[in-house]
């Protein structure tokens, strides 16, 4: 059964292992694209915005999900493979029908980022809909 409130202060967390396809050298398209062997910026915001989508889990009903609808991040350090990457959404308030997290992740040797997140729940055939009818030009 859904929560039918989230409290301010209320958290949530995700972690990962940093794999092979989840550094910045995975990324590379090119030959010519160099970028070290470390956590890519954008596995660490994935991880946070799981985070989020996890702590709004409970208000979720049937044919519902979060989507994230804006971010700011900071990434403060480099995270080699292997290590364990964590990352833990504090819900801060909601403004109309945006829900908003600050967010922080850490590896085995501290904080590795932080900023905000804002998340929307959403119907689920709706946006699937909307965006293929954006695909056609409608």
């Amino acid at each position: 059964m859904a929560a039918l409130v989230l409290q301010e202060g209320d958290t949530a967390s995700a972690s990962m292992v940093v794999t092979e396809n989840d550094t910045a050298l995975a990324l590379a398209v090119m030959t010519e694209d160099d970028f070290p062997e470390v956590l890519a910026t954008s596995r660490m915001i994935a991880v946070m915005e799981l985070a989020a989508a996890r702590g709004l889990a409970s208000l979720l009903k049937a044919g519902e999900l979060s989507v994230g609808v804006g971010i700011n991040i900071q990434h403060l350090a480099a995270t080699p493979k292997y290590d364990v990457v964590q990352a833990v959404a504090k819900y801060v308030g909601r403004e109309g029908k945006l829900y908003k997290f600050t967010i922080e992740a850490f590896d085995s040797g501290g904080k590795i980022g932080e900023g905000t997140h804002t998340r929307a729940i959403v119907n689920t055939e709706r946006l699937l809909a909307g965006a293929a009818n954006r695909m056609r030009g409608n």
